[in-house]
């Protein structure tokens, strides 16, 4: 099997430190910190860009040689309001202090200097709502391609209502051939409501080389390096996801699973 499913390493600090080296590609970097009230997370960014997706919670962030003051808000992923978020580029430092319990995203791909550190949330976040019937979700466009945000870093977040599908049709973005489609490395960081629930993700490529259907809980992470992707949430449980995608090319481009593209020309009508 192949090791697309990463649980958290425990319930408090570093929780998630996914890097290039350790997922086996070469883009995108997550980490995700659980820190409670007084309590630190710092690093250099180094060669790489970096967002800070303050999930829950509050908390006083600096970057580079500026301070943000207290950023956050919504004290759940599932109050469906946007985040705060700090753009952070590569070559500088960011810290965060945790005001109240908080739970912060780190979303890192390679930087290149284009783009000066600063707060890119919740303002200027758009709502979008995406699919019909059974495949409608919430999306919350942290900073794609419509918003010049980012030298690399592609990241939005999705809410599923329980019983709904997401990432649906299966789509895939896994080919270097724009404008028909873009290389984008993905992770999917998962929170279910109430958490004690659980929802399915699969990645497959068409020619079945990679076939994994994994059950996810409340904090797991799964890799997406090629293939499809949807996601499902049973009857009773609210999915969210945060998306962190990068490639050479920052757009999203993709192509659905020919046997399932009808799904989305009906639905477009």
């Amino acid at each position: 099997m192949a090791d697309l499913l990463r649980r958290p390493n425990g319930r408090h600090g570093l929780v998630h430190d996914i890097t290039p080296a350790d997922a086996g590609w070469s883009y995108v970097g997550f980490a995700l910190h659980r820190l409670e009230a007084g309590e630190t997370a710092s690093a250099e960014t180094g060669d790489e860009e970096a967002i800070l997706v303050l999930l829950e919670g509050k908390g006083e962030v600096s970057a580079g040689d500026q301070n943000f003051g207290e950023l956050g808000a919504r004290m759940s992923v599932f109050e469906l309001v946007p985040p705060h978020a700090v753009y952070v580029p590569n070559g500088s430092r960011w810290q965060v202090t945790a005001t109240t319990t908080l739970t912060l995203a780190v979303c890192r791909a390679p930087g290149k200097g284009g783009h000066a550190a600063r707060v890119i949330g919740p303002q200027g976040i758009p709502t979008i709502v995406k699919g019909k019937g059974a495949n409608t979700r919430k999306v919350h466009a942290i900073a794609m391609e419509e918003r010049d945000v980012a030298d690399s870093l592609l990241v939005t977040e999705v809410y599923t209502p329980a019983g709904n599908w997401s990432s649906y049709p299966p789509h895939r973005h896994d080919e270097d051939d724009f404008p028909r489609m873009t290389y984008l490395e993905e992770t999917y960081y998962h929170r279910l409501d109430p958490p004690r629930g659980f929802g399915f993700q699969r990645v497959f490529t068409d020619d079945g080389s990679l076939d994994e259907t994994m059950t996810v809980h409340d904090g797991d992470v799964v890799l997406v390096p090629k293939g499809h992707h949807p996601c499902g949430a049973p009857h009773g449980y609210n999915m969210y996801y945060l998306n962190v995608m990068a490639g050479p090319r920052r757009q999203w481009r993709f192509e659905n699973h020919p046997d399932h593209d009808w799904i989305a020309q009906r639905d477009a009508d």
